[in-house]
């Protein structure tokens, strides 16, 4: 059975996580509505006036990439898989995180979810290298970290463009 064909039971609550409570299993580009939904949440955060501080958000990301690394390798031991296509929580986080260090601008959303998209699926070193040799949730989330940090930096470089 490929790694697509296994099936969590979202009834357990760290594949529902794991999976962006069944964001995952969309059947077509589960990563990119992965991705979808670290937009919608950091959206929703940053609408919260308790939460919209730089600093606030900081540690928001910084707390999604922690549980991330536990969340993903449970699931992923759960499922007696290594990166499971579904679980998209490293997606989801790495987003969020990118979007705190871009303008709160459309133009500027649409620019570093598509480059981070790139990134994540084209995988460029070292994001390949990482993807293959590191196991576990941080191999899991260390890509999309990775893939995350390239996204801002681009922005930034690109950003007197747009």
């Amino acid at each position: 059975m490929t790694e697509s064909k296994i099936k969590p039971k979202m009834t357990n609550p760290i594949h529902f996580m794991a999976f962006c409570g069944g964001t995952g299993l969309i059947p077509f580009a589960p990563g990119t509505f992965g991705s979808l939904m670290g937009v919608f949440l950091f959206s929703w955060t940053v609408s919260i006036n308790q939460f919209n501080s730089f600093l606030m958000q900081i540690m928001i990301a910084i707390g999604l990439l922690i549980a991330g690394f536990w969340i993903c390798d449970a699931s992923s031991k759960a499922l007696k898989t290594h990166d499971h296509p579904g679980i998209v929580w490293d997606e989801m986080a790495a987003m969020y995180a990118i979007l705190i260090f871009q303008p709160m601008t459309l133009k500027a959303w649409v620019m570093a979810f598509i480059l981070f998209r790139i990134f994540d699926i084209w995988k460029p070193w070292p994001i390949r290298y990482l993807d293959k040799k590191v196991t576990g949730g941080i191999g899991i989330m260390l890509d999309d970290i990775v893939a995350g940090l390239a996204t801002i930096i681009v922005c930034i470089l690109l950003r007197p463009y747009f």
